[in-house]
Formats: C-alpha cells, sequence, structure tokens
C-alpha cells in the first residue's frame, strides 16, 4: 500500500519574514490560492487513491494544519505531532514505526511547488516497483541552470531488470558556481529532491545500522500511541532523539539507494528568488503583489500586505512587507536571508 508521508514541520527560514515559526512556510500560499500544503496532499492523492496520509508537523501546528485540510476536504489523515524538530530521518522514522512493514512511504516536503503533475505521478509509479523490491529511491531532479542553493546526486549505472531508477554514486554538497556549472555541463548529475520511496521495513532497517539509538528514541516517544487520532510524541524522549537528514543518515549510506529522475518542473521555493522566478511576472520582470506599486524597477519582487509600498529606481531588489516586519535584499542575496538576531545583528 502506497502512504504518503507528509512532511510539514519546516520553517523556511529564508522565506521570513512571511514564513515564522509560528506560521511555517507549509502553511504559506505561494504558488496561488491554496497554501504550500494542501498542494502537497492534493498531488498525493493523484497516485492511485493511496492510504490516508500521516502529517508530521509541529505540535502547536497541529489545528491550523486540520483547517488547511478540512478546506480541501482531507478529513482522513494521521498526524504526528513533534515537540521539537530533530530532521527529516526521525519524521520519516516515526511514521515508518506507524505504518505496515510493507507499506511503501512516499516522503514529501510539505514546501515544494511541482508544475507537471502528470510527469510526477508516472515517476513515482515507476519508481514502485524499485521500493517494492527493496531498493530505497530518491527523486533527482533535472537541472536547468548551474543552482548553488541545491546540493546534487552523481548518477550511478542502470540497475537490471528495474525501470526508471538508477543507481546513486554520489552526493554533493551545495557546490559554488563553477562547479555547479560543471556538474550541468556533464548532464551526470541532478538536484537533490528530498523526496523518497521506501518500504517501511527496508528504511527502517537502514536506520537502524545507521543509528539505533535515533530508532529507540523515536519508538519510546510513540509509546503505545494506537488508534486514529494524532500521535503525540513524548517530548522528553522525542527531545533525547538524535537529529538528522533522511541523505546523511541513510541515502548516503546504504547500499540500496537508487534515484528516479524527475523532470516536472519541480522547485522547493526556498528562497523568495525562487517564488519570483516561478511567478508571472511584467513586461520589466518584476513581481507585484497587495497594494504595492513600482516606478523604474525591473526585475524585482514587491509584496505588500495591507500598507501601501512604493518601491523608487530600484532593480534586483526583494521587498516584502507583512505589516509586523519588513524585509528588503537584493535579489542574488536571497540565498542569505535568515531572520534578524536578537540583538540584530545579521550574519555576511
Amino acid at each position: 500500500m502506497l502512504r504518503p508521508v507528509i512532511l510539514a514541520g519546516g520553517s523556511g527560514t529564508r522565506l521570513w519574514p512571511l514564513s515564522r515559526p509560528e506560521y511555517p512556510k507549509p502553511l504559506a500560499r505561494l504558488a496561488g490560492d491554496r497554501s504550500m500544503l494542501q498542494e502537497t496532499v492534493l498531488r498525493a492523492a493523484l497516485l492511485g487513491a493511496p492510504a490516508d496520509p500521516i502529517i508530521v508537523c509541529g505540535k502547536g501546528h497541529y489545528q491550523p494544519v486540520s483547517d488547511h485540510l478540512a478546506e480541501i476536504g482531507v478529513n482522513r489523515f494521521r498526524a504526528v505531532l513533534e515537540p521539537v524538530g530533530r530532521g527529516t530521518a526521525p519524521a520519516a522514522a516515526a511514521a515508518a514505526l506507524l505504518s505496515a512493514a510493507d507499506d511503501l512511504l512516499l516522503v514529501l516536503p510539505a514546501d515544494h511547488a511541482i508544475e507537471n503533475t502528470e510527469a510526477f505521478v508516472e515517476v513515482v509509479e515507476r519508481a514502485e516497483a524499485a521500493a517494492h523490491a527493496g531498493w530505497l529511491v530518491t527523486f533527482g531532479v533535472t537541472p536547468n541552470r548551474p543552482e548553488t542553493g541545491y546540493g546534487y546526486i552523481e548518477h550511478g549505472p542502470a540497475i537490471a531488470g528495474l525501470q526508471g531508477v538508477i543507481r546513486i554514486a554520489a552526493f554533493q554538497e551545495k557546490p559554488d558556481r563553477p562547479t555547479a556549472r560543471r556538474y550541468l555541463d556533464s548532464g551526470r548529475y541532478s538536484w537533490n529532491s528530498g523526496m523518497f520511496l521506501f518500504r517501511a521495513d527496508a528504511f527502517l532497517d537502514e536506520l537502524r545500522s545507521a543509528s539505533p539509538g535515533m530508532v529507540r528514541q523515536v519508538r519510546a516517544a510513540l509509546g503505545s500511541e494506537g488508534g486514529d487520532g494524532p500521535a503525540v510524541l513524548d517530548s522528553q524522549a522525542f527531545s533525547a532523539c538524535p537529529e538528522g537528514s533522511i541523505d546523511r543518515m541513510v541515502m548516503e549510506r546504504t547500499r540500496r539507494g537508487t534515484m528516479a529522475p524527475l523532470d516536472a518542473g519541480w522547485s522547493d521555493l526556498g528562497s523568495w528568488a525562487a517564488i519570483w522566478e516561478r511567478a508571472s511576472r511584467d513586461q520589466d520582470g518584476n513581481v507585484v503583489t497587495g497594494p504595492a506599486e513600482v516606478c523604474s524597477v525591473a526585475s524585482s519582487y514587491v509584496s505588500a500586505g495591507e500598507r501601501p509600498v512604493l518601491v523608487l529606481g530600484l532593480d534586483g531588489v526583494i521587498v516584502v512587507d507583512t505589516g509586523d516586519a519588513v524585509l528588503v535584499a537584493a535579489m542574488d542575496r536571497a540565498q542569505d536571508v535568515r531572520p534578524p538576531a536578537p540583538g540584530g545583528d545579521h550574519p555576511d
């Protein structure tokens, strides 16, 4: 059975001031009228009537998550409520422990956008055979530019008898621009999307090998959770759980790692520049929303909340006003946006 596992705990710090701990990025409506969470759940529902999704989110976000799902008619789901964030590996482990051993877990961050949902569905369906056979699959996005904000996956050889997946040769961290250009020109690398497909038992086996303490603490945090209600992770047990991502704890160590190439207009919308790039722009290359005006401005993203905003004579800037906070940044520094530190200093 295919079971979507939606990771909705990310804060999206590069999208400050819209995304904050009390109102995380998955709940933001960045790509239209629907929130990122809603789009992700609806996309997963296209995959041949999958099982009810598991939604992993912060304990304090359960009500808004439930409200967002109710808006799109999704009333059946299992929530896993984290008292603190410990990374994607413990989150996926909790979902795996709540699932049948042979369930295929489709792990999807709740803050990604995909233009071509048909292509996405086709790639996932092709990857199911590999996951059923015990392989752990990640989805590698076909790059279209020398992006420095994503990690990369180096392609390995094909796997006999399995169409649509290849072995992973290596994972590469976010590169500098010359390295990213080399990756792109070689045709042997994909962007690391952070989406995965694997059997629950195969994932847990690999995670136990890498970090038995992580699985032990997640199991302790779940306690005797049963039924259909929210699984509230015990704060003390889960806080003692080691941190780690699925990539580093499992995919970079396993001998069963594979990649399914994905060319479906994917973006993690991880920065204001990514949102600007994806949005419809005017003849001057601007995206302007809310009560904002621009004059002699080009290649910029300007978003106003309730009060008027005027931007004059600037190119390549990001201006976001949410009423209680304002961001002004150069577009080419979008990857550096972070919430202001308490003392007012920002890392350069």
